[in-house]
């Protein structure tokens, strides 16, 4: 039985690894997504600065580590045994669940998710304890939790969203009022004084504050302590100098290196404080088993009173784990897909909105609507009018797609400056006061205030910006609850077996990681496979030529969908259904982007070409129509059949199949004509309409015949009808896409016909 502690120490020091993994994946954003969304920086030397700063930061994190010994639960009251069990749920909860965020592409918090892992964990342990014990009751649960430092983190963690959002759009409003959107003059002439405040906040934090949650800060304390102003004032006026020979002699912003030292800081500010959350419960079971392999006690009776001592730091480990949090930074592909989410909230231009708005989001959006509009009453018109020159944004920005918008600089230089600053300085300060605060708390919610107070939310994108936010913050919830549940069952099933349940446990673990892997990377591969594209072209002829894959890229996944629909029905398959409901919903939202994009297309069109707009416009129409078809084609099959509702007979299948067999072969003559540029089969196609239309109206006359003599379902009869309705409607949007693309196509190649006038010219 001895042996078992063995295993499970030689098990966290596994899931430590995979937990720096999988955490650094989620939390890559608190310190890259500033610098990235910048674009003030090429990707290799964020991630080099990056780097420096995790590495460097790891020394910092051993002043936080107690935390996971003691900040949660009395270790006194535990037993060796049991408290190897706590730790062994926690690390198995923990990856699970971050993993589970990482794969949907939502930031979340490690530091929650640990804190509440530990929580939930400890008290079941302790439930289970006070019911095996005959003179304890539920009352005397709170003398296994240390429930005053709980409180203390869990509402410093809750108190910093309000903070971090408040400081951030605060500092973001003044920043952006004194050196507006047009900053290039301004940081020429003030560049030095900011660089110099910028640098002074971010390192005298970072390394004045975070020095003392490290083993080497007595060293230094006589220098230190008692000499703060002297040591800002003398920062100020050395990075002030600085930051204006910098100016002078490379000609470039004082931003760049801003941003650069911001992400170094905050690297560095994470690392400190979040790898606790990491590494912190195994080098705690490491130090437990080392006391009790040496007390010559039994498990169950030896108290873990020992972890409420203080412990060794352990250097060499914790640069061990700075070194896997380095090279995951460099790999994780999950890491980017996470990031996307921050950057697209925080976005100042328009994007494709990741988000849908929610009664909640609308709701904020018109109370501060409200709220915005009485205070133009109160505020004088002239502060009014100086307010917003220092918010009016360049003319260029404007006339940019959102495709283009995407590959352009997030935000500028000045917005990714305050981030970093304001970000690392609180953070800093949780660390210095020993509290494991949510760096995914606070850089996302520096993120949107900033972004707030930078009016990036405007009237087309409040509401779905809010409702980013909110879906968020409402995940951050969900992992308190689903730590502390998930953690409790865990805790639970381990105790009830350990021999049986550890290795089932780590092994379903590694299952979900490896299947969550596997269909992350697949999603990756596939993303952009077959995705609309909007057009860019200026003039007509462009536009036709750019148009073609879209239509063949529909023509092709619309042909494939509507036989789904057809072959699910026939064969009652409710998981083909469902799916095939999800890709015609995926395929609608794609022609509603190409829609949305339409203000963008017109101002880029050339004088000449404004004709273009029309042919795009009704294409768009008609992809839409094509579009609409299919959904009521897709959900009605899907309805029908998750409703238990009667099979279609034999005989509407035979035929529902020979109308698919013939759309089928009209589509995809249709994809290979404009896959090839093989114009000229668009004609051949257009006069085969008659005999399509024909096929799908014998079919409506047959069910007509059947239903006044045999047909005894109505909802089979509607179902039907409207399978073949919708079939034709698809049709007729089908071939006017055909004949609006061949009679411009023909126009757009053809010389223009000789008028009488022409010929006696000629």
């Amino acid at each position: 039985m001895d042996n078992i502690y063995l295993y499970m120490l030689i098990a966290l020091t596994i899931l430590a690894v995979a937990d720096i993994i999988v955490g650094v994946s989620n939390d890559a954003i608190n310190f890259l997504n500033s610098a990235i969304g910048s674009k003030a920086l090429s990707l290799k030397t964020i991630m080099i600065v990056a780097s420096l700063g995790i590495f460097i930061g790891a020394v910092y994190s051993s002043g936080l580590m107690e935390v996971a010994r003691k900040g949660i639960f009395v270790p006194a009251e535990f037993n060796f045994h049991e408290i190897m069990l706590i730790f062994m749920t926690v690390m198995i909860t923990d990856i699970l669940l971050l993993d589970f965020f990482n794969t949907l592409g939502l930031p979340t918090s490690t530091t929650v998710s640990i804190v509440f892992n530990l929580l939930g964990a400890a008290v079941v342990m302790a439930l289970i304890k006070i019911g095996a014990s005959d003179t304890q009751t539920f009352a005397d649960l709170g003398d296994y939790i240390n429930t005053k430092k709980a409180f203390e983190i869990i509402s410093g963690i809750l108190l910093s969203v309000v903070i971090a959002f408040s400081i951030g759009a605060i500092v973001q409003w003044f920043s952006r009022l004194i050196f507006t959107f047009h900053y290039t003059d301004k940081i020429k002439n003030f560049g030095a004084i900011f660089g110099g405040l910028a640098l002074t906040a971010i390192l005298y934090f970072i390394f004045m504050k975070g020095l003392k949650g490290t083993p080497y800060y007595s060293e230094l304390k006589g220098y230190l302590e008692g000499n703060e102003i002297y040591i800002i004032l003398c920062g100020f006026l050395l990075f002030t100098l600085l930051s204006f020979a910098y100016q002078k002699i490379t000609k470039k912003s004082i931003l760049i290196i801003v941003i650069a030292v911001g992400t170094f800081g905050l690297a560095l500010a994470f690392s400190g404080n979040d790898l606790v959350n990491f590494i912190g419960v195994p080098m705690a079971a490491y130090h437990s088993y080392e006391a009790w392999s040496v007390s010559g006690a039994s498990a169950t009776d030896f108290t873990m009173g020992v972890l409420s001592k203080k412990m060794p730091a352990e250097p060499f480990l914790l640069f061990i784990a700075g070194g896997i949090m380095v090279i995951t930074l460099w790999f994780s592909k999950k890491a980017k897909t996470v990031a996307e989410t921050e950057i697209s909230l925080s976005r100042q231009s328009d994007t494709h909105e990741k988000f849908k708005p929610n009664l909640l989001s609308r709701s904020i959006v018109k109370g501060t609507t409200l709220l915005t509009n009485a205070l133009t009453v109160i505020i004088p018109k002239s502060t009014q009018k100086k307010v917003n020159a220092s918010f009016q944004k360049p003319d260029s920005a404007l006339l940019l797609t959102k495709d283009q918008s995407i590959e352009a600089p997030a935000f500028d230089m000045i917005r990714a400056s305050v981030n970093l600053m304001v970000a690392g300085v609180l953070i800093s300060i949780a660390t210095t006061m020993k509290l494991p605060l949510s760096t995914t708390y606070v850089t996302f919610m520096v993120a949107m205030g900033t972004s707030l107070a930078d009016r990036a939310w405007g009237a087309d994108s409040a509401v779905y910006r809010v409702a980013g936010v909110l879906n968020v913050i409402g995940g951050w919830f969900f992992t308190a609850i689903a730590a502390f549940m998930g953690a409790g069952l865990v805790v639970f099933l381990i105790n009830w077996h350990p021999a049986v349940m550890t290795p089932i446990l780590l092994l379903l673990t590694v299952i979900l990681l490896v299947r969550n892997y596997l269909s992350h990377k697949s999603k990756s591969l596939t993303k952009s496979e077959d995705s609309l594209k909007n057009a860019e072209s200026s003039s007509l002829q462009g536009v036709i030529h750019e148009s073609t894959n879209n239509i063949a890229n529909v023509v092709k996944r619309g042909n494939k969908i509507y036989s789904n629909a057809i072959n699910g029905l026939a064969k009652q398959d409710l998981a083909m259904l469902k799916k095939n409901k999800k890709q015609i919903d995926k395929l609608s939202l794609e022609v509603d982007n190409l829609r949305d994009n339409i203000f963008y297309f017109i101002k880029n069109l050339d004088e000449s070409s404004v004709g273009a707009s029309n042919f795009y416009i009704n294409i768009l129409g008609y992809l839409q129509d094509m579009t609409q078809s299919l959904e009521y084609i897709s959900k009605a099959s899907h309805k029908h059949v998750n409703n238990n509702h009667k099979k279609l007979k034999f005989n509407q299948i035979k035929e529902l199949k020979e109308v698919d067999g013939s759309l089928e072969q009209l589509l995809n003559e249709i994809k290979d004509a404009f896959e090839s540029r093989s114009f000229e089969q668009i004609g051949n196609i257009l006069n085969r309409e008659k005999n399509i239309f024909k096929v799908v109206s014998e079919k409506i006359q047959k069910q007509v015949e059947r239903t006044r003599t045999e047909e005894s379902s109505p909802k089979n009869t509607t179902l039907y009808f409207g399978l073949l309705l919708e079939t034709k409607d698809l049709l007729k949007a089908t071939m006017s896409l055909l004949e609006e693309y061949h009679n411009a196509h023909d126009a757009s190649v053809k010389p223009a016909k000789l008028t009488p006038e022409n010929k006696e010219e000629a």
